[in-house]
């Protein structure tokens, strides 16, 4: 199996069907948040690949990767029932999307873009900016990280899928609040791109990761 063998360090749930599985960091490995990593693994005997966000700060000396689980899934439901101790393979850090500390960021997550928006939240505050979330999903994960941001200063939004009315709001009134960062799936951050633009910005200068 290619990439390097990293140790499963601990599995944990975040919120309904979602874990957060924190991973050891390899040798020289110095992601930002925003990257991401690509994971193979062999469940059952057969390889698989997929990306995953980092959705840890830092990486020192592990970092952590947030997984929705597909019930239907080939590699979610079995990254799932990892208890620690097992072994993985991982490739990167791969993306262009890399918080470096230097700016105020609002975070805007669809579904599953909230891994990586609480970490760059949590690396803007550690550097002394601010920082704001804004939170599309039914069923929210990681409030616990959400909370304890918001009770650092960060102002957190928490939106219910398709309340599009509200989410181009909320997009407007952060607008000027710092650098944009856009996670979730293509119709998600299509929406928060037209919303900046409506608003008067410039969705060109977001930068933004669509998950397909």
């Amino acid at each position: 199996m290619d990439g390097t063998q990293v140790r499963v360090e601990s599995v944990r749930d975040v919120g309904p069907g979602t874990v957060a599985i924190e991973l050891e960091s390899p040798q020289s490995f110095d992601p930002r948040p925003g990257q991401f990593v690509l994971l193979r693994a062999a469940p059952d005997g057969e390889e698989l690949a997929r990306h995953y966000t980092l959705s840890s700060p830092t990486a020192e000396d592990t970092f952590e990767i947030t997984v929705g689980i597909d019930p239907d899934g080939d590699l979610s439901p079995w990254l799932a029932s990892l208890e620690g101790g097992e072994t993985v393979a991982i490739e990167g850090p791969m993306g262009t999307i890399a918080y470096d500390g230097s700016t105020d960021v609002v975070a805007v997550a669809g579904g599953p873009g909230v891994g990586p928006a609480v970490a760059i939240a949590e690396a803007a505050q550690e550097n002394g900016r601010d920082a704001a979330i804004i939170y599309q999903d039914d069923e929210p994960a990681h409030r616990d990280r959400l909370e304890a941001l918001e009770a650092d200063g960060a102002p957190v939004t928490i939106l219910e899928d398709g309340a599009t009315e509200a989410l181009e709001g909320a997009v407007s009134d952060r607008l000027g609040d710092g650098q944009f960062y856009v996670f979730g799936f293509s119709e998600f951050v299509t929406t928060v791109a037209e919303s900046i633009d409506a608003a008067g910005g410039d969705s060109d200068d977001a930068l933004i990761e669509s998950f397909g």
